[in-house]
């Protein structure tokens, strides 16, 4: 499958320092949003992958902070205030199907996150909070608004979340959204259950890592939320990723906005069709029912659940400069994303590594910007 290049990179560049610049602008930014303005088409998945983390970073993926990679896959440490290591896909998904693996980080006022985000500032959330291993909260917005933050549910586990892998899905079409925590569906959320035009469905991102919402920089109502405050003379906190798997429900190279409704009938799948693939996705297994929901978050909770690292984010597995941003999300031309999630060169044409590409046009992004001054 062929995947074209769709941003520039000094646009990207751009994008991604404001991406990483503040603890909570990340939570509500965007770099172009499409219910206001025309912006360019997003990178689509269109296929499906499962990356296994005990092989080591993979390069379709931005690191922000220092995510580290061992036998038991990636970690993500929170050891100081201002850390969030994180990863964020370069690709977005149109409806699909999102699978983790992980042990979630211990620590009164730590938070480990799985984050779909638009350009549209939909969004659809698990967060764990280090303070009770027993608890997993869901979540979603609608095109940036809040309201009165009354979206999130917690959820009870008869597992210990820190100390056992367990595995969590959403499963997310135009008719539903699935929360599955070790097999049993917690949540179900339908157009009709969202808040006005606030089902989430325009291309999301994926990105996940931990961050500490109990940080004593962070608003009172943030640290309550987060049951902190954080004492980081007892940590490292580390959240562990094992594996993640994802499948695009649509097809083709780029998901294009065609007016500024943000509605998913508004999606254009350039080269492929939106829901193409959604009949062909193995069924998640169902072994329970979750009982009702308990409760839900403070009303200071802000959107997306997950912070922003203070260190210079990069993009995974490539030799970014400490000075450099990394790429902001696309796929570069001729190459193509394979099943295990990494980058490969299409046919004997596409002689250099994805990371000599991007550095070079990286340079040049560089040489323009100071041309310009």
């Amino acid at each position: 499958m062929f995947f074209a290049r769709t941003r520039s990179p000094a646009t990207l560049a751009a994008a991604a320092a404001a991406a990483f610049s503040t603890l909570t602008a990340a939570q509500t930014w965007t770099d172009c949003n499409p219910l206001t303005t025309t912006c360019e088409p997003n990178t689509a998945l269109g296929m499906a992958i499962d990356v296994d983390f005990a092989n080591g970073a993979v390069d379709t993926f931005i690191e922000a902070g220092s995510p580290t990679y061992g036998r038991d896959g990636a970690s993500f440490t929170v050891a100081a205030s201002g850390q969030a290591p994180q990863l964020m896909s370069l690709f977005y998904i149109m409806f699909g199907r999102v699978e983790i693996t992980l042990k979630a980080a211990p620590g009164a006022g730590i938070v480990s996150s799985l984050v779909l985000q638009s350009d549209t500032l939909d969004e659809i959330d698990f967060e764990w909070l280090g303070a009770d291993p027993h608890e997993v909260q869901t979540n979603y917005f609608g095109k940036g608004q809040v309201t009165s933050y009354n979206r999130g549910q917690f959820h009870k586990m008869d597992k210990n979340n820190q100390d056992e892998f367990l595995t969590y899905v959403f499963d997310w079409t135009k008719d539903r959204t699935e929360f599955y925590v070790d097999g049993t569906l917690v949540r179900t959320l339908t157009p009709a259950d969202a808040d006005d035009n606030q089902y989430p469905q325009s291309p999301m991102q994926v990105r996940f890592g931990a961050w500490s919402g109990g940080d004593p920089a962070n608003a009172p109502g943030t640290i309550a939320w987060a049951k902190g405050p954080t004492d980081f003379a007892q940590g490292p906190f580390s959240m562990v990723v094992r594996d993640l798997k994802v499948i695009d429900y649509s097809t083709g190279k780029q998901y294009k906005y065609t007016d500024n409704s943000g509605s998913w009938q508004s999606i254009e799948a350039v080269g492929g069709t939106v829901n193409a693939n959604e009949g062909n996705a193995d069924q998640v297994a169902v072994t329970a029912t979750a009982a009702a929901e308990t409760g839900g978050p403070a009303p200071t909770v802000p959107p997306g659940g997950i912070g922003t690292d203070e260190a210079t984010a990069q993009q995974t597995g490539w030799p970014w400069d400490a000075a450099d941003r990394p790429n902001g999300g696309s796929v570069p031309e001729g190459w193509r994303i394979t099943e295990e999630g990494k980058l490969r060169a299409i046919g004997a044409g596409a002689s250099l590594r994805p990371h000599v590409l991007l550095l070079a046009l990286s340079f040049f992004a560089g040489v323009v910007a100071v041309v310009r001054r």
